[in-house]
């Protein structure tokens, strides 16, 4: 069997674990009824930010008024880059994966404030050989347009490519598509380097 050349990542739930709802309660000021429900409405309008459709400004002060947030959109920022904690066991695969050959392609529904930030502040994604952010790309997964445009923009065999994601709807896009899937799950990590050491032994 010929080994991938090439792998497409995931980046939250696989590069970075994420606790959305915790960080974002601090925005939502005490006396505020339903703050669940506030955080909530927030995914109205998420595709609509992550294919960049709705700008980063219009965007926080949609966000804000839904939350009840009169803070600066510095502290909003600050507050939504908050949620990611790294998933240590993936990065050290991947990179030793790298150093063994396999090129490293970020690929991931992602919107105009968490993009940058990741770009600046995080030197492992910085690490990876090409990123995909579908904000960028006016399309998000598991819609098949921002599949085909990382296969024509990085010359991807989909036969000869790894694909690693945490959500059944996006594998199942990229099983179609013919890519080698694997829907990640941080809490059993193992059963991912079995799958992953089977198709690119170490």
């Amino acid at each position: 069997m010929t080994p991938p050349t090439d792998a497409l990542i995931d980046l939250g739930m696989v590069l970075y674990t994420f606790d959305f709802e915790s960080a974002l309660k601090r925005l939502v000021p005490p006396d505020a009824p339903d703050p669940d429900q506030r955080i909530a409405s927030l995914l109205a309008r998420k595709d609509e930010f992550e294919t960049g459709r709705i700008s980063r400004g219009d965007y926080i002060s949609w966000a804000s008024g839904q939350l009840g947030f009169d803070g600066s959109a510095d502290s909003f920022c600050d507050t939504w880059n908050s949620i990611f904690t790294p998933n240590r066991p993936m990065w050290d695969a991947l990179l030793a994966a790298r150093q063994r050959g396999l090129r490293l392609i970020l690929f991931s529904n992602t919107n105009s404030i968490h993009g940058p930030w990741f770009l600046e502040t995080e030197p492992f994604v910085r690490s990876f050989d090409d990123i995909i952010f579908s904000y960028e790309v006016g399309a998000v997964k598991p819609h098949p347009d921002i599949y085909h445009h990382a296969i024509a923009t990085h010359q991807l065999v989909p036969q000869r490519t790894l694909y690693i994601d945490d959500l059944p709807e996006n594998i199942a896009t990229g099983r179609d598509l013919g890519f080698l899937s694997h829907q990640y799950d941080h809490r059993h990590h193992d059963a991912f380097l079995t799958w992953f050491h089977s198709h690119f032994p170490a």
